[in-house]
């Protein structure tokens, strides 16, 4: 593909995120536009973020619940970048979020990890963990800028791997929490919108377990050498327990958790 195709597919993301609009999507306008572009897409949003102040706190890596695969037809993981103006720390594990400029959104239960060293490429979960500082339950809130949620890979890389928000929880560190790896497969999040109870998901669901997950991260930006390595003081949220739901403005949604001493979150959206 031409490298003015990018750059015009590029401008065109920018302009989506700024305007909070729609559009068709990329892969049914530009044929043979893969995941490997979209990548570079997002990259080049990410040039503009920095440009213009915002400042890169972690990653976010989604699609990493298979049960979801065959719903969005998008059938590996993919990653992007959270910033300041996207994380929001909750008090008391209460937050309101606004879902001013957000298109579509929808909120993901996970489990985030904030890093204290470089994460080794290596299959071993114990180095894995040793590189990890704390745990926390998070939500992110993701969006989509094509419209009915109607996408491919190479879209959903290419828009930022459709992070819009992400509110963390109240951090743990990890030497607090005994079994910590044979406990994440194993913790249990019920979702709720007021007092209804929308859903339900189990950490397995996320590749196996979310430190599975972080350690597919790894790997997958290993692959790409534009990319950079996870680094110390770096937040990651893992990927969505359960399936993403639609919110809206007004709406009270909240989490509890089952088999790890992660507090729920309360989340109002404005």
């Amino acid at each position: 593909m031409p490298e003015a195709t990018l750059h015009a597919i590029a401008d065109e993301v920018i302009g989506l995120a700024e305007s909070g609009q729609t559009a068709p999507a990329f892969t049914s306008r530009y044929p043979g536009f893969d995941a490997a572009m979209g990548y570079r897409v997002a990259a080049r949003l990410h040039e503009h973020r920095l440009a213009r102040g915002w400042k890169a706190l972690g990653r976010k890596i989604g699609f990493t619940n298979r049960t979801i695969w065959a719903r969005y037809d998008v059938f590996q993981p993919i990653w992007g970048t959270m910033y300041d103006r996207t994380v929001i720390r909750a008090t008391g594990d209460r937050a309101t979020v606004s879902l001013a400029g957000l298109v579509q959104p929808r909120v993901e239960p996970e489990i985030c990890f904030g890093l204290k060293a470089a994460l080794p490429r290596l299959r071993d979960t114990q180095a894995l963990l040793a590189a990890i500082e704390w745990v926390a339950h998070s939500c992110e809130i993701v969006q989509c800028h094509h419209p009915d949620w109607k996408f491919k890979l190479a879209d959903s890389t290419a828009d930022n791997g459709l992070h819009g928000r992400l509110v963390v929880g109240t951090p743990v560190p990890v030497e607090r929490i005994r079994d910590l790896v044979a406990r994440l497969p194993a913790v249990e999040i019920a979702l709720r919108r007021g007092r209804e109870v929308v859903d339900r998901g189990v950490g397995a669901n996320v590749l196996d377990s979310p430190l599975l997950s972080l350690e597919h991260l790894v790997e997958l930006l290993a692959t790409q050498p534009e990319a950079e390595p996870l680094a110390p003081g770096e937040i990651v949220t893992t990927g969505t327990i359960t399936d993403a739901h639609a919110v809206s403005p007004g709406e009270t949604w909240s989490t509890e958790l089952t088999g790890l001493p992660l507090p729920g979150l309360s989340i109002t959206f404005e």
